[in-house]
């Protein structure tokens, strides 16, 4: 049973930072480009990030741009995406998604993508 397991969120000031990890398992990791999603309440879950199946593309929201950073280590089957200059508007449930064979410009699309984790919250305090 394929499982993708976030973990890193939590409650964290303004300007800070936090590093989410993404643990898949009972997949081929490096056959999926690999994307990161948020929801905050009351609003649609949104593209944060993507990275390709090797690693070598990677794809940001304008509002993250330079503040963010995605990464894969496809021997440990690991996904990760390092947050920066975090803002209060950053506070929602965090997802990993994993896209089997995904390529191309449609990395935002959370359709595309085949396996979903659970989410880790993080919270950014004003």
């Amino acid at each position: 049973q394929v499982q993708l397991v976030e973990s890193g969120g939590g409650l964290v000031q303004t300007g800070g930072s936090l590093r989410l990890s993404c643990a898949a398992s009972a997949l081929t990791f490096s056959n999926y480009r690999m994307g990161w999603f948020r929801q905050a309440p009351g609003k649609n879950r949104e593209f944060v990030a993507a990275i390709g199946s090797r690693g070598r593309s990677t794809y940001y929201a304008e509002s993250v741009k330079g503040r963010f950073t995605v990464s894969r280590d496809n021997a440990k089957n690991t996904g990760s995406l390092q947050m920066t200059s975090l803002k209060p508007e950053a506070t929602a449930l965090y997802y990993c998604a994993a896209d089997l064979w995904g390529s191309g410009g449609d990395y935002q699309q959370a359709s595309k993508y085949d396996y979903w984790g659970q989410g880790t919250q993080v919270t950014v305090s004003s």
